[in-house]
C-alpha cells in the first residue's frame, strides 16, 4: 500500500515556506543564505530547498537559557569578515 502524500508532513520546504517556520523574512532568510550564516539548504533543480531537520538544528545552535548566558552561535544576516591570512611572502618570518 503506497502512502497517500497529501498526509505526509513536508520533509523540504522552500524558501519562503522555511522562512515562515523560523518566523523570518524570507528576505531575510536570502540574506542568510548569501553570507553563510543561514541553516543548510539544498538545490534541487534550480530550486533552493531547506530541509526542516536542518532548519531546526540551526534554531538548536542559538538556543540560550538565560540573558546572562554566552550569546548562542548563530550569526546575523550580514557579511562577516573573514579573517585576515596569514603572511607568507618574501619577507615572512
Amino acid at each position: 500500500m503506497t502512502p497517500n502524500l497529501r498526509e505526509l508532513p513536508p520533509r523540504f520546504l522552500r524558501t519562503k515556506e522555511a522562512a515562515h517556520f523560523l518566523g523570518l523574512s524570507a528576505r531575510t532568510l536570502e540574506k542568510h543564505r548569501t553570507y553563510g550564516t543561514g541553516p543548510s539548504y539544498r538545490k534541487l533543480g534550480g530550486r533552493v530547498v531547506y530541509a526542516v531537520d536542518d532548519l531546526q538544528a540551526w534554531t538548536e545552535r542559538g538556543a540560550v537559557t538565560s540573558t546572562s548566558d554566552p550569546r548562542g552561535t548563530l550569526l546575523p544576516a550580514k557579511r562577516h569578515e573573514p579573517a585576515p591570512p596569514a603572511h607568507t611572502g618574501r619577507y615572512a618570518r
